[in-house]
């Protein structure tokens, strides 16, 4: 299902002659490997960031100290901050990010399994949270990398 995906958006993408780009936390560059993994993506992908550490949310992608520090790591306002210089950086048209925690672990105000999306076009940022459950670190992160998948197909579904 994932690479059904990822074809649909390679299709998609090329047909408008658009690129696309990925800044990835947690699933630590999965969406960006379903996204390549389809023969022909060059034309649609050309780079994307893994950015584990808030000191690489900054420096690559320009996620200001003050969100981190108000909001953590795993928060809408930092995806968005994410999607938006990852679509700067890498002078793509459409941006996925995604902060969250895969588990194990977790607290009260941002239990395992919640994870956070960003898609930033140019015109707007989404941004939404999904709570995946405590179902597994692998689980979460094959479950937040369809969700991304998903998102950025929906962009184009949505033209």
């Amino acid at each position: 299902m994932t690479r059904a995906l990822a074809e649909a958006i390679r299709v998609a993408a090329a047909g408008r002659g658009l690129t696309v780009t990925t800044a990835e936390s947690c699933t630590g560059g999965m969406v960006a490997a379903a996204l390549t993994d389809v023969a022909g993506s060059s034309a649609i992908f050309e780079r994307g960031f893994v950015t584990y550490s808030n000191a690489a949310k900054t420096e690559m992608l320009g996620v200001s100290p003050e969100t981190l520090e108000r909001n953590g790591a795993v928060s809408e306002a930092v995806v968005r901050e994410m999607a938006e210089g990852a679509r700067d950086a890498a002078h793509a048209d459409l941006a996925v990010a995604i902060s969250g925690i895969a588990g194990p672990g977790g607290s009260e105000h941002k239990p395992e399994g919640r994870v956070c999306f960003a898609l930033a076009d140019g015109a707007a940022t989404r941004v939404e949270t999904v709570d995946f459950g405590a179902i597994g670190r692998a689980e979460v992160r094959t479950a937040a990398t369809h969700h991304a998948l998903e998102m950025l197909h929906g962009a184009f579904a949505a033209d």
